[in-house]
């Protein structure tokens, strides 16, 4: 692999420890516990993220990039995101925030992925950029279908329907 790839690696190490980082220092602000380990395990599933990089980062350094074989990485961790339907009530707003900044991550990520696809010239690095776009997009997905449950219910309680 040449360098751009590498780096690109490298840097997606570092967006995924930020995740990480982001999301214990929310588990810091919850307002229970059952909110506060659902927090930290977002936290874990982005550490997870970073290992399965740090260890497709290893392999493409050594590997000639003639012989990096896409088919041998195994797939990034699938994420086990948490039954947001346990919160507490006043957890809701904040929970939202956390959601919202998750999914602003993760369109981030989707965008950094598919520049780096766009760029490279490597045609088994674009293969893996899309991978990795793949992955990005569940999580945003999940995301983002959590916090529409929640902006509903948030709506509710300020009592914003005309009904």
């Amino acid at each position: 692999m040449n360098q751009y790839e590498l780096d690109t690696i490298k840097q997606a190490i570092l967006n995924e420890i930020e995740g990480y980082e982001f999301y214990r220092l929310a588990a810091g602000k919850a307002h229970d516990e059952e909110t506060r380990q659902a927090l930290l395990n977002l936290s874990d599933e982005e550490m997870k993220h970073v290992e399965w990089l740090q260890g497709l980062f290893n392999h493409m350094r050594n590997e000639d990039a003639d012989k990096f074989n896409l088919a041998l990485v195994s797939d990034p961790p699938s994420p086990h995101i948490y039954d947001w339907n346990q919160l507490n009530e006043k957890d809701i707003q904040s929970t939202m925030s956390v959601f919202g900044i998750g999914m602003q991550m993760e369109a981030l990520a989707i965008e950094f992925y598919a520049k780096a696809k766009e760029e490279s010239k490597s045609e088994v690095a674009k293969k893996l950029y899309s991978k990795l776009i793949a992955w990005e997009q569940v999580h945003h997905d999940q995301f983002a279908a959590e916090y529409a449950k929640l902006k509903v219910e948030w709506w509710d309680e300020q009592r914003f329907s005309p009904f």
